[in-house]
């Protein structure tokens, strides 16, 4: 079977020194394999390559990669370093999960959630329309919106608690909600499983709302998975009584959050040893894979020693308007709500099977 690899075309457009590089990737229905469409597109027309038809339809809309060349020299690398040095991380809500759903904008992991009162439920909406605007606002200072931000999610945190939010109605928002990941996620958490490389999803949300939407939607548990969000305490009732740990919220989502994070929760089934060895462990890995939908996702990486990182955006929405903003700032930008692929492509390059 003839398998055009990412490296490869790398090389070819470094060598034409093309500004933007657009990848075509198709999906084998029989292997699971991701077969790279044999064309670049240059935005100055400077290479033309043939095109074959393939049996499965694009999967993706188109991949941009704005320098080539760094980002070869960057998988090399990481490539050289092995999987021992490596991790990922990735943002949850629009990142793992996709943007749109049967044609709708998608739910997110804090928008699904109803905790069966209606009351606190208006109440919770109610902050959302007042902050929301407020943490997109160009106009506020950095300083002043932490502070605004800390704000909304302490009391949004105070009303799922006064409002007697239980697991069970956690567990309903979950069957009840068209969230939904990207395809390829399984896949992509399969291989880092199998290379005992560490996936961190880092979140401003609710963990144990993750991790039912995990466990209900995937239907299986990760061993090397570890959810660095805001962790919930319940009572023997099932009924919501506080929160562990100090507040993460949208503006301190880096890895110095990782020391407030617990591992995945016995719910899944998963025991991930000692919290503070299995921290260590993950440190000592600098060379990084983040996986984000927005341009703040950036600074998951804060408070890690990185030596290589290679940064993945995924441009959902109003294209035309941050196309230029995303595609200097990412490594790789997919367009148009993409699949997983290409990062399953791209780390499957990094760390080859025997079977590749």
């Amino acid at each position: 079977m003839l398998r055009a690899s990412l490296m490869g075309i790398l090389t070819c457009c470094t060598r034409l020194h093309a500004p933007t590089v657009r990848l075509f990737l198709f999906r084998h229905k029989h292997h699971q394999q991701l077969l790279t469409h044999s064309s670049c597109c240059f935005s100055h027309n400077n290479c033309s390559l043939s095109r074959h038809q393939m049996e499965q339809p694009d999967l993706s809309a188109n991949t941009v990669i704005d320098h080539p060349r760094a980002l070869t020299d960057k998988l090399t690398l990481i490539r050289d370093a092995g999987p021992s040095k490596f991790q990922v991380i990735a943002d949850f809500d629009g990142t793992l999960t996709r943007y749109r759903v049967n044609g709708l904008r998608g739910q997110s992991s804090h928008g699904i959630l109803q905790q069966g009162n209606a009351d606190y439920d208006a109440k919770r909406e109610a902050l959302y329309e007042h902050y929301h605007p407020l943490e997109f606002s160009p106009v506020i200072p950095l300083e002043e919106k932490t502070k605004l931000m800390e704000e909304w999610w302490s009391k949004t945190h105070d009303l799922l608690i006064e409002g007697g939010l239980t697991y069970d109605a956690i567990k309903q928002s979950v069957t009840d909600s068209s969230i939904a990941f990207r395809d390829g996620v399984v896949q992509l958490f399969e291989f880092l499983e199998e290379k005992e490389i560490p996936v961190l999803i880092f979140s401003a949300g609710l963990a144990d709302v993750i991790e039912e939407v995990l466990r209900q939607k995937l239907h299986r548990t990760f061993k090397n998975v570890k959810i660095v969000s805001n962790r919930m305490v319940f009572d023997n009732d099932g009924r919501l009584v506080s929160f562990k740990g100090k507040l993460i919220h949208v503006l301190n989502k880096n890895e110095h959050a990782l020391d407030m994070a617990a591992p995945l929760h016995d719910r899944l089934g998963v025991d991930n040893g000692e919290e503070d060895e299995g921290n260590a462990y993950v440190k000592q890995r600098t060379n990084v894979l983040l996986l984000g939908d927005h341009l703040g996702d950036l600074r998951m990486s804060d408070g890690l020693s990185y030596e290589t990182r290679i940064s993945i955006g995924f441009l959902n929405d109003n294209i035309e308007k941050s196309l230029e903003t995303y595609r200097k700032a990412f490594d790789v930008v997919y367009l148009n709500d993409e699949p997983m692929w290409g990062a399953l492509e791209l780390v499957s390059q990094l760390f080859l099977t025997e079977a590749s």
